[in-house]
């Protein structure tokens, strides 16, 4: 399988854990707009008064998952979400989570960054 379907099939398996745990996928792939330093954001959910933006990762090791998350993509991260806060007038919680997925395993970090 190649890299573009492994993360599709990683976002599935994240989407499929997060509505176990009650939540409802918003968005997938949630892009602010091309040529604006912004980051994709890989799931957008919502369980109440909380919304997550969640960056999945697929990797080998736990660590090497976590690795994967650059401070630079964090930034970028966060700038897309406060836009979507933004266009969405959301007034309730909201917090970044991670879900890393590796061998058979999955992990949920919930306030990641």
């Amino acid at each position: 399988m190649n890299s573009y379907r492994t993360g599709l099939f990683s976002e599935f398996l994240a989407c499929a854990h997060l509505m176990l745990h009650g939540f409802r996928i918003v968005h997938r792939r949630y892009v602010t707009g091309r040529y604006t330093n912004r980051a994709e954001i890989d799931i957008i959910a919502r369980r109440g008064n909380l919304i997550v933006f969640v960056e999945v990762k697929h990797r080998k090791t736990l660590a090497a998952a976590w690795d994967a998350i650059t401070n630079a993509q964090i930034k970028r991260l966060r700038a897309a979400a406060e836009t979507y806060l933004i266009q969405h007038c959301w007034t309730g919680e909201a917090r970044f989570d991670a879900i890393i997925i590796y061998g058979r395993h999955i992990k949920w970090i919930k306030n990641a960054f």
